[in-house]
C-alpha cells in the first residue's frame, strides 16, 4: 500500500528538472506565506476586527438606553452621539425592519458583526454591499427602528489590505528571481542533453563548450572527451577499412585474370562463384561498417527521396501512398540506402510491394509491404544481426549475405529511430520505420 502511494505522489510530480527545482524552491515560500497570513488574520485581524465591532455594538447599546432614558431633549442626544461617535442615526417611527437578508455568510466583518449584535440580544437588519464606506445597520426599537449609516473603518482595518499586499508581492518577487537563476543552472543541463543525443545520432557537434556549476562542467569535458575519443575510433576505422578494400581488392582481381587462364571450365566456373560471392561479401561488409559516415545533416523532402527511390527500379508491381509531402533533418545519401536495402530485400523475395508514408505527432512512419513468404516471428530479432541467414523460406538465396537488414537498422538507429517487422495485409511482410522529427 505504500508502495502504491509513493507511486501515485510520483506520477504527479513533474518530470523535468526545472520544474522540480522550482517546486523545490517555491513550495517553502508559498507554504511559509500561508502560515503567516493564517496567523495574522487569526490572531491580529480577526481579532482586531472583533474587538472594533464588540466596541460599535456596545456604544450602539449604550445609545439606545440613554434614548430610552431620556425624556425631553433626545434630539440633543443624538446630535451628542453623532459628534463623538462618527455615526449617523435616525429614528423611524412606524416602521418595520426589511425582511430580505443582505449579510454575506462568507465575509468575515459581517459574520462578526452578527454574533455580536445577536450576544446583546438586538433585533436587526445590515447592509455592508450597498454603500462602499458606509454601513446600513438597522436596530428595532418599539414601534420603528433606529437607522444606523456607519463607517466600515469602525468594524475594520486597512492594514489587512496592505498585509496582503506586503506579503504577496515579495513571495512574487522571490519566485521571479528562482526562475532566472533555474533556468541558468538548467541550461548547460539541456545544451548537454542536446549535444549527446546529436552525437549520438551521428551528427556533426561543433566544439562544446561546458558551462554551469563545476558538477556539470565535470559532466561537458568528460563527454567532450568522450566525444574526441570515439570521432578518433570512427575515423581510424574509415581508414582501417579503406585501406582493407585496397588490399583484399587486388589479389581478387589477380585470381579473376588467374582464373581466365584455367583450361577446365568446371572448375573456372566454380571458382569463379567462389570469388564473385567473395568480392560480394567484402563490398556489403564494407558498406555496412561505413553506415556511419561522416555525411552531413540537412533538410529535404523524404517523399520525394522515396518516390525517386521507386523510379529508379523502373518496376510497375512497386507501388507507394506518398499523398503527404513531409521534410526531415538527416543524412540523405543513408536513408537511401535503407530504403534500397529494404526493396532489394522485397524484391528478391515478392512479387508485389506497397510502400507508404505517414506522420504522427512525433514520429514518421515508413511501411514497406510484400506479399512474399515473409518471415517467422521467432527471427524477427535475429535478422537484424549482421550476416544472419534464415533456412528456409528468404534465407535461401546465395545473392544475399545477411547485410541488408542490418544495415537498414545501423541507419535508422544512427537517426535516433527504429525498425520493426510484422505481417503485412498483404500476406507478406511488413517492415516498419520510425524516424523522429
Amino acid at each position: 500500500m505504500f508502495y502504491g502511494l509513493l507511486r501515485f505522489i510520483k506520477s504527479l510530480l513533474p518530470r523535468q528538472l526545472f520544474y522540480r527545482a522550482l517546486l523545490i524552491v517555491a513550495t517553502p515560500i508559498i507554504i511559509l506565506q500561508i502560515t503567516i497570513s493564517i496567523v495574522f488574520f487569526d490572531s491580529l485581524w480577526i481579532k482586531t476586527n472583533k474587538g472594533m465591532t464588540r466596541a460599535l455594538v456596545g456604544e450602539i447599546k449604550t445609545f439606545i438606553a440613554a434614548y430610552e432614558v431620556e425624556k425631553y431633549n433626545k434630539d440633543l442626544l443624538t446630535k451628542l452621539f453623532q459628534e463623538h461617535l462618527n455615526f449617523n442615526v435616525k429614528f423611524k417611527a412606524s416602521k418595520i425592519l426589511p425582511k430580505q437578508n443582505q449579510e454575506r455568510w462568507f465575509s468575515p466583518t459581517d459574520r462578526t458583526l452578527r454574533r455580536e449584535l445577536k450576544s446583546k440580544k438586538l433585533k436587526y437588519w445590515f447592509d455592508t454591499t450597498t454603500y462602499k464606506d458606509l454601513i446600513d445597520l438597522k436596530i428595532s426599537y418599539n414601534n420603528g427602528y433606529f437607522q444606523f449609516y456607519i463607517p466600515k473603518e469602525r468594524i475594520t482595518t486597512t492594514s489587512a489590505r496592505m498585509f496582503a499586499l506586503w506579503i504577496t508581492l515579495p513571495a512574487f518577487l522571490l519566485i521571479t528571481i528562482a526562475i532566472i537563476f533555474l533556468k541558468n543552472q538548467t541550461r548547460p543541463i539541456i545544451n548537454l542533453a542536446k549535444a549527446a543525443e546529436r552525437f549520438g545520432r551521428g551528427e556533426d557537434v561543433n566544439e562544446f563548450r561546458p558551462s554551469g556549476a563545476l558538477e556539470i562542467r565535470q559532466a561537458g569535458y568528460e563527454f567532450d572527451k568522450m566525444r574526441k575519443r570515439i570521432s578518433k575510433h570512427l575515423n581510424q576505422r574509415s581508414e582501417m577499412l579503406s585501406g582493407i578494400s585496397h588490399d583484399l581488392r587486388t589479389p581478387l582481381t589477380r585470381m579473376k585474370l588467374q582464373l581466365a587462364f584455367i583450361k577446365d571450365k568446371n572448375i573456372s566456373i566454380k571458382l569463379s562463384e567462389d570469388v564473385m560471392e567473395m568480392e560480394k561479401m567484402l563490398n556489403e561488409y564494407l558498406q555496412f561498417a561505413s553506415s556511419r559516415s561522416a555525411e552531413k545533416t540537412e533538410t529535404f523532402n523524404i517523399s520525394e527521396l522515396i518516390e525517386k527511390t521507386i523510379k529508379r527500379y523502373d518496376n510497375k508491381n512497386i507501388k507507394s501512398d506518398l499523398s503527404q509531402r513531409i521534410y526531415i533533418d538527416g543524412r540523405k545519401n543513408l536513408i537511401q540506402r535503407c530504403l534500397n536495402n529494404l526493396i532489394d530485400n522485397s524484391i528478391k523475395y515478392a512479387e508485389n510491394i506497397k510502400i507508404e508514408l505517414k506522420k504522427t505527432n512525433n514520429n514518421i512512419i515508413i511501411l514497406v509491404d510484400d506479399d512474399g513468404p515473409g518471415i517467422k516471428k521467432k527471427y524477427y530479432d535475429n535478422v537484424f544481426k549482421p550476416f544472419f541467414k534464415i533456412d528456409k523460406s528468404r534465407g535461401g538465396s546465395k545473392s544475399s549475405v545477411g547485410l541488408g537488414l542490418s544495415i537498414a537498422s545501423d541507419v535508422i538507429r544512427s537517426h535516433g529511430g527504429k525498425i520493426t517487422l510484422d505481417e503485412s495485409p498483404m500476406n507478406g511482410l511488413r517492415v516498419k520505420v520510425f524516424l523522429p522529427f
